[in-house]
């Protein structure tokens, strides 16, 4: 086998490897099984195209992107390297010549969609065409629970046993946790050799800022860089198009992208930034997988990105030749309640909720951070460094204070009230805000109540947003977001630790409109699990989500929080059939508990007074069972007859035999007549 330093000359033109790049190539080569975690911009795609070119048959890559594939392919063909794609963007030409190139042995790299594992002839083509190598890259995408996950990387790993051959696979970022699924839906759980490679970019400036006028801030920070190609992440699509729009009446060359735009459409825009030079392109999160631009000298949030993960792959765009690049964040209280929503209204189970909002927690403690942001966002993943002076509080500290008596008094009002509530009735309590709410739970008696009126409710907002950026405390998806307090907190409760805070996050912001919300801020964990359990029936039955309740029906079942099906079947939009089929289920979201299955017959006058009245004749009849002094024979009406007797609600025993028969008349007629007459 020949050294790889010598195709690492002649075929792609650099004379020394980058740091970590050499072991993992001859780790490679020499067929062990290998997992590589390496940042964006570190080389990746060199360390499985060299060992391909060291040994003999074809590697096999695995990539999620058709326009990455391409690019590659180009890349490797032009630097003399027998490649190609079968991709569906590929030309009749295209494809005969790697149908060729496999048939004469002398394609040494393959590139697939993971989609085409899904054709029964795939294993069997590449069986005949003698794999080598198995490469897989962007390998977080197996994970079932991320924001990149694509179904068809979990039949990877059955291929790598059909072919028994090596695999390796690399990616960009990737947490203990998706590390630890990788290997076990990729490697069988037999774990390959693992290579973790620094995540610093020392090139990258970081930067955060609190919302004060979004649009302004963007347009600022791409005016001091006019003429340089940009990205501006956005949360919506609607966000991108308007900023786009801003952008090209400031004078810069601007377009948008997004997941809802026409895939030629989105074709284009993808040719146009790998082409042009300043251009900026203004996207949600479905534009950057992929993106091989080297000269991208600026990155933007103009929404809080999802996590700590998704915000260094997002950044770690910018920059890839290694010169300065510069990053900027914007987010506000908004952005932190539309991530936590999107968390609860997932369809992930509740142990994978509380850890994405601990993920989520990790990128707020790096938005509040009180140091260099470097620092804390390597410690994120595990490496330690000295400070940077290349972020915004290396130039500029901030301003702090001490904050463990505040925090003490929150984490108090917490456990006071039994770990169930969200910030906004905590914060009521501390500034003794005299609520419905709070007088119904007599939690205008605690001893918190009213003792944090040294900051107002925006004051108190900061702290609690700090207290998470802390991880002190985390949404508990069971309990509708309720407010719970991690070990991290203790410490600080007992009296053994103290907190630094900052005061320029309790700084008031200019005023503005309140945004408008569909509920209160108590119900809006409430209203996002009932639209999470609605997601998943409209996914199942394949319909439209308003098709099993339109989001007022949700709104009104979040406020009143019927207890039962006779109280559900009075929320507008629950109609008799959707009861039957979706009452049960949502009691359950809402209750916490499984509801009983009441008799079909009983079930149907849900929400009538003739059910009241079928449950006082039942309990009358449970008392007479035996006859008024207990000694007969025992004797029951059947539902269907205690349904029909409160529908009809009879006025005399003839009417009532004529229902029950002469025996059931006899035995129940007058107390049932008692009934029927009291309620009138």
């Amino acid at each position: 086998m020949q050294d790889p330093e010598s195709y690492l000359s002649s075929v792609f033109g650099f004379e020394n490897f980058r740091p970590g790049q050499e072991e993992i190539v001859r780790a490679v080569a020499a067929g062990k099984n290998t997992l590589a975690i390496m940042p964006t911009g570190g080389g990746k795609s060199l360390c499985f195209q060299l060992p391909a070119l060291m040994q003999d048959g074809v590697t096999v890559v695995i990539s999620p992107l058709i326009a990455l594939m391409r690019d590659q392919v180009r890349g490797l063909r032009t630097a003399g390297v027998e490649a190609g794609a079968l991709t569906s963007g590929n030309t009749a030409e295209e494809t005969d010549a790697v149908w060729t190139g496999l048939e004469a042995g002398t394609l040494k790299l393959l590139y697939i969609a993971p989609e085409r594992l899904a054709a029964s002839g795939t294993e069997r083509m590449l069986k005949r065409a003698g794999v080598a190598l198995i490469a897989v890259d962007e390998a977080h995408c197996v994970s079932q629970w991320g924001h990149d996950f694509r179904p068809d990387y979990l039949r990877i790993g059955g291929l790598r046993q059909a072919l028994d051959v090596p695999l390796a696979a690399f990616t960009a970022t990737a947490d203990a946790e998706t590390r630890a699924e990788i290997v076990d839906r990729l490697f069988d759980g037999t774990p390959p050799e693992i290579f973790l490679r620094g995540f610093d970019r020392p090139n990258l400036t970081l930067a955060f800022e609190v919302k004060n006028s979004p649009r302004a801030q963007i347009l600022s920070f791409a005016a001091a860089r006019k003429g340089q190609s940009g990205i501006v992440y956005c949360g919506t699509r609607a966000k991108t198009e308007t900023i786009a729009k801003a952008l090209r009446d400031d004078g810069h060359s601007a377009c948008h992208y997004h997941a809802g735009m026409a895939a030629e459409d989105r074709r284009i825009v993808e040719t146009r930034f790998s082409r042009e030079d300043g251009l900026i392109v203004v996207a949600t999160i479905a534009f950057g997988m992929g993106v091989d631009k080297p000269d991208i000298r600026w990155v933007a949030h103009a929404d809080l990105p999802k996590s700590i993960e998704g915000y260094y792959q997002e950044i770690g765009r910018a920059g890839r030749d290694g010169a300065p690049a510069d990053t900027l964040t914007l987010y506000g209280p908004d952005d932190i309640r539309f991530r936590r929503q999107q968390i609860d209204e997932g369809l992930a189970p509740g142990d994978r909720k509380t850890a994405d909002h601990g993920r989520l927690n990790a990128l707020l403690g790096l938005a509040e951070a009180l140091g260099c942001r470097r620092q804390v966002l390597l410690g994120y993943f595990g490496e330690t460094t000295e400070p940077c002076g290349n972020c915004d509080l290396c130039a500029t500290p901030p301003d702090t204070f001490d904050g463990t008596q505040p925090v003490r008094k929150a984490l108090s009002a917490i456990l006071r009230t039994g770990e169930y509530f969200g910030a906004g009735h905590l914060i009521d309590i501390l500034i003794g805000n005299t609520t419905e709410k709070i007088t119904q739970r007599g939690h205008d008696t605690l001893p918190t109540f009213g003792v944090g009126m040294e900051f107002d409710k925006r004051g108190w907002q900061a702290v609690f947003r700090q207290m998470a950026a802390h991880d002190l405390v985390r949404p508990d998806p069971d309990r509708f977001g309720a407010l719970r307090m991690t070990e991290a907190a203790r410490p600080i409760l007992k009296d053994e630790a103290t907190i630094t805070l900052r005061k320029d996050a309790l700084a008031r912001a200019p005023r503005r409109p309140a945004v408008k919300t569909l509920v209160s801020e108590e119900d809006a964990p409430l209203l996002s699990a009932l639209k999470a359990k609605r997601r998943a029936l409209a996914e199942e039955a394949r319909v439209p989500a308003y098709v099993i309740f339109p989001d007022r029906t949700l709104i009104e079942m979040a406020e009143t929080r019927p207890a039962t099906l006779d109280q559900m079947a009075q929320v507008s939009g629950v109609g008799a059939k959707k009861l039957e089929s979706y009452g049960r289920t949502f009691l359950e979201v809402i209750t916490g508990d499984i509801p009983d299955i009441p008799h079909p017959a009983r079930r149907k006058l849900s929400g009538q007074k003739a059910g009241g009245l079928y449950d006082r004749l039942l309990e009358v009849q449970a008392r007479l069972a035996r006859g008024p002094r207990g000694l007969d024979k025992p004797m029951r009406c059947s539902s269907a007859q205690l349904a029909r007797v409160a529908e009809a609600q009879p006025g005399d025993l003839g009417s009532l035999t004529r229902l029950l028969g002469d025996r059931h008349a006899e035995r129940f007629g007058a107390a049932f007549l008692e009934v029927l007459s009291e309620a009138g």
